[in-house]
């Protein structure tokens, strides 16, 4: 299996946005004979082909039965990661020094963000030499920028009192020694021209990316350490699942679903809280003559596996955790619970998982958030919701969580693609 971490390490290297996630999700899938479909335009769809279709930093794959299917299996999760990102208007000087203004993508732990190379990456909308809008993905690393901290001698009790940082004055990088510019944009449009060719600018979406690569670390490289593992391990043990699917189904929709913006709440088109699920299931009913009973049949005979990351036990901070459901790196999948539902499992759709798991001889973990703390949630309980369908919570538990480095045990990630594959074919 160690072909598959390799990939995996490369998926995490040319992934540093949701949107070039969705690249290399849809370059695998095809080199796998699944055929790519467009929302804008009318499906045709055969019994027994695969295909997938992409929507934004979104993507949905699935593969139909040889017949009509009566339930589907739905792997679920989510190609966005915490980070910051560049506002509208990015550029300006203070001193002899040009900065990129910066906002909070979700909640990421700020202060790793600090005295690392940073590179930008992302999309923009351009106007080619004709004077058509086109929409490009970049990864401008030629030029890194980073984000000072304050020296210890001015700021004597940081060590001791912690780090305080204000969102909007001190997270701003450094891009480069200038003087003043005067051009709002001209900053930003001289390194693009470095990568693209085009007219004008006309709109972007840029985050900054750390330029360092993933690496397996550990005595015996048992661990990999990456940004977004959170949650592209869970997407790329899904993208398996499905891109190796040996031959069709007899009556089962198998289905990947690949969100974006999970980080801030799934509320956009291309998040858990979209109609993108329910469209595609409709388009399929619609193209295979299923009626509408039957439909509501298929989602009630159906299960979903909403898999994203767990918290893994920091041994540095015990106290954190609850002391009799703390998982281990190393040790096996998490199943996540929450009294209050913001994780999706319920005793059913959780005994398909310990029971899956009995089978292959895979360890299982179990994860509650201490009673005191209040507890993160995931596209799992937003699918069972708009959908009515049966869904369980699980991933492999991690260190340091929504950091610009997060780190895992390879020997989960192996035992998690195994069961996807094994759910997805047999569930």
């Amino acid at each position: 299996m160690s072909h598959i971490l390799t990939d995996f390490k490369a998926f995490l290297d040319s992934s540093p946005t949701s949107w070039h996630a969705v690249r290399e999700i849809g370059n695998r899938l095809a080199i796998r004979e699944f055929h790519p479909l467009n929302e804008e335009e009318k499906w045709h769809l055969e019994l027994g082909k695969k295909y997938f279709v992409a929507r934004g930093g979104a993507l949905c794959a699935f593969a139909l039965p040889v017949m009509k299917p009566i339930q589907a299996i739905i792997l679920a999760s989510h190609t966005d990661s915490p980070a910051l990102k560049l506002k509208p208007i990015p550029a300006y000087q203070k001193a002899n020094m040009t900065q990129f203004g910066v906002e909070i993508y979700g909640s990421p732990l700020l202060t790793s963000w600090l005295n690392r190379d940073l590179a930008l990456a992302g999309r923009v909308v351009i106007t080619n030499s004709t004077g058509e809008p086109e929409e490009r993905l970049v990864y401008l690393d030629d030029a890194l920028f980073f984000i000072p901290q304050l020296a210890i001698h001015l700021d004597r009790e940081v060590n001791e009192k912690g780090l305080h940082l204000n969102k909007q004055d001190h997270l701003s990088p450094i891009v480069g020694l200038s003087e003043d510019s005067k051009m709002p944009l001209e900053v930003l449009e001289k390194l693009l021209r470095r990568h693209l060719s085009f007219h004008s600018l006309l709109s972007f979406e840029l985050f900054l990316v750390p330029h360092e690569p993933s690496r397996f670390v550990g005595i015996e490289n048992e661990m990999l350490a990456s940004y977004r593992i959170d949650n592209l391990a869970g997407v790329h043990a899904a993208l398996n699942a499905i891109g190796f699917l040996d031959k069709p189904a007899h009556q089962r929709l198998q289905l990947s679903l690949f969100w974006d913006n999970e980080e801030i709440g799934s509320r956009s088109k291309e998040g858990a809280a979209s109609p993108f699920l329910n469209h595609v299931l409709e388009r399929i009913a619609y193209s295979l003559k299923i009626n509408p009973e039957e439909h509501l049949v298929l989602k009630n005979n159906s299960f979903c596996v909403s898999i994203d990351m767990a918290h893994a036990l920091n041994p540095n901070y015990p106290k954190k955790y609850e002391p009799h459901h703390t998982p281990l790196l190393g040790k096996g999948i998490v199943i996540k619970y929450n009294a209050d539902q913001k994780y999706a499992s319920n005793a059913l759709s959780a005994a398909i998982v310990v029971h899956a798991c009995q089978i292959l001889n895979l360890p299982c973990q179990s994860y509650v958030c201490r009673s005191d703390l209040p507890c993160g949630s995931t596209v799992g309980p937003i699918v069972a919701q708009s959908t009515g369908i049966n869904t369980v919570d699980i991933g492999c538990p991690q260190l340091s969580m929504h950091s610009i480095r997060e780190v895992m045990a390879t020997k989960d990630y192996l035992d998690m693609v195994r069961l996807l594959t094994h759910l997805l074919q047999e569930g």
